[in-house]
């Protein structure tokens, strides 16, 4: 059984992931429309990645014998001045994610809710991974500069990562 500040807390994470989920969507539209099909693609996988991440704590919450709050949501924003723009966003949005699940490890620690702490220990595995994600395409728009060219070989890029990504997501469900 849940503590309800466990629950409480948890609830909070919920409602951040859907955030996430509709960040990454947002960006995703942003992107389809300004002709950056690889962006865009890679932006919705992300969108859906993070709605599984909602639902696998909706599932834990219920499971432990809580009840899983669907909230009302903040609206993203849905224009950005220019993509080394956006993605910086994305960076300092998933900045923000890490700091909820490591203050969110820390209550279930306080707390000592082992069974919730060891469960979060893939979120902050996830988030080192979403982290480093985001800084090295940060990096790679900071190289690119204003090279139209080179934004239409790293928008290939990013394409081709979604691509490989969707591949071995199938390979490991076969």
């Amino acid at each position: 059984m849940l503590l309800k500040k466990i629950e409480t807390a948890l609830n909070k994470q919920i409602r951040i992931e859907a955030e996430s989920s509709q960040v990454y969507l947002s960006m995703a539209c942003w992107a389809e429309i300004q002709g950056l099909e690889g962006v865009a693609q890679f932006m919705y996988r992300q969108s859906d990645e993070e709605r599984l991440h909602m639902l696998k704590l909706i599932k834990y919450v219920n499971e432990r014998g809580g009840h899983a709050a669907i909230t009302d949501l903040k609206a993203p924003k849905t224009a950005f001045g220019n993509f080394k723009e956006m993605f910086t966003e994305l960076y300092q949005h998933e900045l923000f994610v890490s700091d909820s699940i490591n203050q969110l490890v820390h209550v279930t620690f306080d707390e000592k809710d082992y069974a919730t702490h060891n469960f979060l220990q893939w979120y902050v595995a996830e988030q080192i991974e979403e982290e480093a994600l985001a800084r090295q395409i940060v990096d790679k728009l900071k190289l690119i500069g204003d090279d139209k060219g080179g934004l239409y070989f790293f928008d290939r890029d990013m394409q081709a990562l979604t691509t490989a990504a969707t591949k071995a997501d199938t390979d490991k469900e076969a």
